[in-house]
């Protein structure tokens, strides 16, 4: 960008009505995540799940509130292009010492985009590239924290660990969860410590992360040239005292904590690209956006991820293609083959069988953007008014967009906009993988299909269609719902038996004898469209057989209005100290305070 011969003083405060609208921003968001120790502390599982929720809304509100003072207080939308230069250069001195520059240049996009027209999204008016440094900036108290069990011990050094956490509640038996973290470290290590260097030590971020009912202790260890990365989950007992559950040690395992599937995690962090930066030097397979997106910095998340798309298409040179599959009746759903994310468009016409409209739809993906997903079901990027190279679509790609999705769609000789899109990760849909399965792949998957359906119904979520079309496979064979039109809150729905018929006649005639609600649901019917298959049939009744009766959804649509959360693990049950060290788990000991553990 050229830098103007002159100043307009009008300039000078857009950028500084924008940074006061990101720092309010901030502030209340980091509000929001320190509040998260207390609600855990005192076991307010439903306030941290509120919690969540209520901070998805702070971004939205804060642009539109900065967006309402720019257009009423200087008439933003009619200001030259001169002056919208000159606030870009004030705004980027002014973050000169800033905290949080990357996100307060998320923050300048997103107002600027809701007052000018898209022929302005480029690099002289917007922030294309990140202009300020995110490497190095000072945090207090720091990022992270550092410790040096040569001198003190390891069991030592674990106990300082938790302990630094300030946590009120006590621990049940530490000193014995100590144990088992030790003892799970030397399996791991397949009996043998390796020889320590001189820099060996652990580094922990300074701040628990929080997610439903369990608040995570996220380090690694470092040791010569080797890094062994761990997460520790802490939990309530029965009694309310606090246990740490198991101790994660494989970096996939780790990631999975950071899956697309789950809810954002809140975390009280005044440098969040120090928290990436720790995090991308455990999990080098995640990218900034996934981690920002976790750290409940969806909209980082999702500018990062644009810039990272638009990079991606610049070296490449494939063409987007339907998506493989069979062709849903309400999204219409292409991707890039080498690009792993599906992107899908809501059609203006839905096929006969949904009585959905477009409204309806948005708000189910907001439902589910709000929602604890519970490691089941697929977080979505929404974005609106993205431009594609129209070269690189198929010609079978743009003859669906315009035939059923027109009002979407805008063309020009060389581009594509779509006005508004979602984006997700991509994975294998359940019917496709099944298809192709092994034995031992189609058991696991319908299995976990099953165990899918039972812990969204635990999270209060009702699928709607359960076809598994609608359900994806990832990449470490977990089962994803995925299609969204049709979900319902559980606590909104009524689980029926069907009555008998009256006599034989009415059975044959296929017609319905019964009356039907809007909202009535009818398990038993769920084996006809979905157990066709012999070998699918003979699994799902093995192990989900109360799938199919109304007594299971009565009796966890109970649990929810009596104001149970159920836990969800995102690790193996066998994992859980209480099953791996059960023996130890019998013995008897007193409670004793964090404070009062000398290792």
């Amino acid at each position: 960008m050229q830098i103007p011969d002159s100043y307009n003083p009008v300039a000078r405060e857009i950028a500084e009505a924008l940074i006061a609208g990101f720092n309010k921003h901030y502030r209340l968001f980091s509000e929001v995540n320190r509040g998260a120790k207390a609600l855990f502390e005192d076991g307010d599982w439903q306030g941290i799940q509120q919690m969540v929720r209520d901070r998805i809304q702070l971004y939205d509100e804060r642009v539109a509130e900065t967006t309402e003072r720019l257009r009423t207080g200087f008439h933003a939308e009619l200001l030259d292009d001169e002056i919208w230069q000159q606030a870009k250069l004030y705004f980027v001195g002014l973050l000169t010492n800033h905290k949080q520059p990357e996100l307060a240049e998320t923050f300048f996009n997103s107002v600027f985009c809701r007052i000018l027209h898209r022929d302005y999204f480029h690099n002289d008016f917007i922030f294309m590239r990140p202009a300020i440094s995110t490497e190095y900036i000072e945090s207090d108290p720091p990022t992270y924290r550092s410790y040096y069990p040569a001198t003190a011990g390891l069991r030592r050094t674990l106990t300082q660990i938790v302990r630094d956490f300030g946590w009120r509640r006590p621990f049940a038996r530490l000193s014995r969860d100590i144990g088992c973290v030790l003892r799970t470290v030397r399996a791991h290590l397949e009996g043998e410590w390796p020889a320590l260097e001189a820099n060996f030590q652990l580094q922990v971020l300074s701040t628990a992360f929080y997610r439903n009912k369990t608040g995570y202790i996220i380090g690694k260890v470092i040791n010569g040239g080797a890094v062994y990365p761990f997460a520790v989950p802490v939990l309530h007992g029965a009694d309310g005292r606090l246990y740490l559950d198991t101790v994660i040690l494989e970096p996939w395992r780790i990631g999975v904590l950071f899956s697309f599937s789950r809810a954002y995690f809140l975390v009280d962090m005044e440098v969040p690209s120090g928290y990436v930066q720790f995090l991308r030097s455990m999990l080098p397979t995640k990218s900034k956006a996934e981690l920002y997106t976790m750290l409940g910095l969806q909209k980082q998340g999702k500018n990062i991820f644009y810039r990272d798309f638009i990079h991606h298409l610049k070296h490449s040179n494939d063409d987007f293609t339907v998506a493989p599959g069979i062709r849903g009746l309400v999204m219409l759903v292409f991707t890039l083959p080498s690009f792993p994310y599906v992107f899908k468009l809501i059609k203006d016409v839905f096929g006969r069988t949904k009585e959905v409209d477009h409204a309806t739809v948005k708000a189910k993906y907001l439902l589910v953007k709000r929602h604890d997903r519970v490691g089941r079901m697929a977080d979505t990027l929404e974005f609106s008014n993205v431009a594609f190279p129209k070269a690189r679509f198929t010609d079978e790609l743009l003859d669906e967009l315009r035939t059923l999705a027109p009002s979407l769609i805008e063309e020009d000789e060389d581009s594509l906009v779509i006005r508004h899109l979602y984006i997700e990760r991509r994975m294998k849909p359940l019917n496709l993988f099944l298809a192709a399965a092994s034995p031992a792949e189609k058991e696991r998957a319908v299995r976990d299909y099953g165990d899918a359906i039972k812990e969204l119904a635990s999270a209060n979520i009702f699928p709607g269609d359960m076809l598994f079309k609608n359900f994806g496979v990832t990449r470490y064979g977990r089962v994803v719902f995925y299609d969204y039109d049709e979900i319902e809150y559980m606590t909104d729905c009524q689980f029926r038996d069907i009555p008998p018929a009256p006599n034989p006649e009415y059975e044959l005639s296929g017609e319905v004898w019964y009356p039907v609600a809007k909202n009535d649901v009818f398990p038993e019917e769920f084996g006809t469209f979905l157990l066709g298959d012999a070998e699918v049939r003979r699994i799902f009744m093995k192990h989900h057989a109360d799938l199919l009766s109304a007594r299971f959804w009565q009796e966890r649509q109970a649990r929810i209005n009596s104001g149970v959360i159920e836990d969800f693990y995102p690790y193996p049950h066998e994992m859980r100290f209480v099953n791996r060290f059960a023996y130890r788990y019998a013995r008897r000991e007193s409670a004793i305070p964090v404070a009062a553990l000398e290792g």
